[in-house]
């Protein structure tokens, strides 16, 4: 091969190399910018979950308020005043808890494993398998359980075993 020959092929070359190297380079900037994506939508999202518990944080705080409230009154022996402020704290809390969504779970009826769990079991007149007492009342979020409501079920009694 002569010299020509060779620079050629070693220009062909080159030119071959050229689109590959861009298209690399291409891949690599691309590579790059999903990765800053990513940071950038995972930074968002831990501030929209501080701004939503930034806002319940101050609903919350009149609440703290008025059980202090309640709890000063309690200390000088009000007893109809620690009543009211209890009430008004808990009817607060509760309105508050409702314009977020919470729901508390109706525990009457057959037992539903989904939203209650049984504490104990205890033979009763009611149907086998039925809600009979509430220990602790159960939350929902939409349509999530945030704390299932813990309940007593009904067993046979003894006559029936």
């Amino acid at each position: 091969m002569s010299e020509e020959q060779v620079e050629q092929q070693e220009a062909t070359e080159q030119v071959e190399q050229q689109p590959e190297q861009e298209v690399d380079d291409r891949l690599l900037r691309l590579a790059a910018d999903f990765e800053n994506y990513k940071k950038r939508a995972a930074r968002e999202r831990q501030e929209y979950v501080q701004l939503a518990n930034e806002r319940l944080v101050a609903e919350l705080l009149p609440i703290l308020d008025d059980l202090e409230r309640a709890l000063s009154a309690a200390e000088q022996h009000e007893e109809g005043q620690l009543e009211d402020g209890v009430r008004l704290v808990h009817r607060s809390l509760a309105n508050l808890l409702e314009r977020y969504g919470v729901t508390s779970i109706e525990a009457e009826g057959k037992f539903d494993p989904h939203v209650h769990e049984a504490l104990l079991s205890q033979p009763s007149e009611a149907e086998e398998g039925s809600v009979i007492d509430v220990v602790q009342k159960g939350y929902k979020l939409g349509d999530r359980v945030v704390r299932p409501a813990r309940v007593v079920v009904a067993a046979p009694t003894e006559t029936d075993a």
